[in-house]
C-alpha cells in the first residue's frame, strides 16, 4: 500500500490588537456598515511590534503540540506568506531558529492566498514520496503595515488582517484519514489585477521617490474582476477534487474556502449547491489573512464541532498570480 499522508496538527495565532470597522473610521472615510456590506468583515487583528516569524512561531508551537509531537519528530518546513519579513533569506529560516528546529529542509513559497494550499499539496508529495514522516506547514502573515491606511486606500485597507495559522501534515497509518488528492493552478495572464508593484528588481533602484509619491508600493486590486475570477476557479477546483475521486458536492461535510471576502464564498457554496452548514467562515472577525486564513479556519472548525475525524473536507483558495487551487482530505 503507497504511503499517505494527514493533518495530524493544527495551530493558529493571532495578534491581541483588535482593529474594527469603527476604528477604521478614526483614519478613513468609511463606516461599519459599509465594509460589512462589501465584505462581511468587521473586525481584523492587527500587529503591534510582532514579527511575521513571531506570529508562525505561535501558531506552529500549538500545531506541533496538538499533534502530539515534539519539534525533534519534524523533518521540514514549509512557510507559505507574501509579507516576508526581509526580502532575503526567507522568513521560514527565522521561525526555524526561534522554533529551535534542528537543521532541516526550510522551504519558502509565495503563491499568495493559495499558499497554504499549496505547502499542504507540497507537503502530501513528500510525505507520499517516503523523503518525511511529519512536515510543519505554516501560512503567517503582517499585511497591516503595507496598506494605505486612509481614505484613499481604504477598498483594500478594510480588507486584511494579521494572523499565523499552521498544521503538521504526518505519515498516516488510519486509511480513514488522510489527504486524498490535490489540484493546483496558476495563470499569469492577469497577474496585475492584484499585485504589489514596487519595491522590486525590474528597475535600479528597486524603488524611487516619485514610485512612492505615487503609492506604488502600496497593494493594488481591481476587485471586479478579482471577484470574477474567484467565484469560476474556486467552485471548478471543488468540483474536480470531487469528481476525480467518484464523489458530489452532497458528500461533502465542510468545505473550507479562502477567506478574502464573505459575498466571494456565500457565491461559491451557492454554484456547489451547499447547505450554509456545509461551509465554514471566519472572516467576519478576521479579515482576509492571506496565506493564514485557512490554516486558522481548520483548527476553528475542528474547535468548534464543525469538522470531526473521518469528516470529507475540502479546503480551496484563490489568490494573487493568479492561483487557486483545491485540496481533498479525510479529516
Amino acid at each position: 500500500m503507497s504511503k499517505q499522508s494527514y493533518l495530524s496538527g493544527l495551530g493558529m495565532y493571532v495578534p491581541p490588537r483588535v482593529v474594527t470597522n469603527h476604528d477604521l473610521t478614526e483614519y478613513m472615510e468609511t463606516s461599519h456598515e459599509w465594509i460589512v456590506e462589501r465584505t462581511g468583515i468587521e473586525q481584523r487583528h492587527w500587529v503591534d511590534g510582532e514579527s511575521n516569524a513571531d506570529l508562525a512561531e505561535h501558531a506552529c508551537r500549538q500545531a506541533v503540540e496538538d499533534a502530539g509531537l515534539s519539534l525533534d519528530d519534524i523533518d521540514m518546513l514549509i512557510y507559505a506568506t507574501l509579507s516576508p519579513d526581509h526580502d532575503f533569506p526567507g522568513t521560514g529560516v527565522f521561525a526555524q531558529r526561534q522554533l529551535g528546529l534542528r537543521p532541516l529542509p526550510v522551504l519558502d513559497i509565495r503563491q499568495q492566498c493559495t499558499g497554504f494550499v499549496y505547502g499542504v499539496a507540497t507537503a502530501d508529495a513528500y510525505i507520499r514520496s517516503g523523503m518525511a514522516k511529519h512536515i510543519l506547514v505554516v501560512g503567517s502573515e503582517v499585511q497591516s503595515n503595507a496598506l494605505d491606511i486612509s481614505t484613499e486606500g481604504r477598498h483594500i485597507a478594510a480588507l486584511f488582517g494579521d494572523g499565523a495559522g499552521a498544521a503538521v501534515v504526518s505519515i498516516s497509518e488510519d486509511s480513514s484519514r488522510h489527504i486524498i488528492s490535490s489540484h493546483l493552478y496558476a495563470d499569469g495572464s492577469d497577474a496585475e489585477i492584484l499585485w504589489m508593484d514596487k519595491p522590486g528588481c525590474k528597475q535600479r533602484p528597486r524603488i524611487t521617490h516619485e514610485d512612492l509619491d505615487a503609492g506604488r508600493h502600496f497593494p493594488v486590486m481591481e476587485g471586479r474582476q478579482v471577484y470574477k475570477h474567484a467565484v469560476k476557479r474556486m467552485p471548478e477546483s471543488v468540483v474536480e477534487a470531487l469528481e476525480t475521486n467518484g464523489f458530489s458536492a452532497a458528500d461533502l461535510d465542510l468545505l473550507i474556502p479562502h477567506q478574502a471576502n464573505l459575498r466571494i464564498n456565500e457565491m461559491v457554496g451557492k454554484q456547489l449547491g451547499l447547505k450554509p452548514e456545509q461551509c465554514f467562515n471566519n472572516i467576519q472577525r478576521y479579515g482576509n489573512t492571506t496565506a493564514a486564513t485557512i490554516p486558522i479556519s481548520l483548527r476553528e472548525a475542528r474547535d468548534q464541532g464543525r469538522m470531526n475525524p473521518g469528516d470529507l473536507v475540502c479546503l480551496t483558495a484563490f489568490g494573487a498570480g493568479l492561483t487557486w487551487g483545491s485540496v481533498l482530505l479525510r479529516y
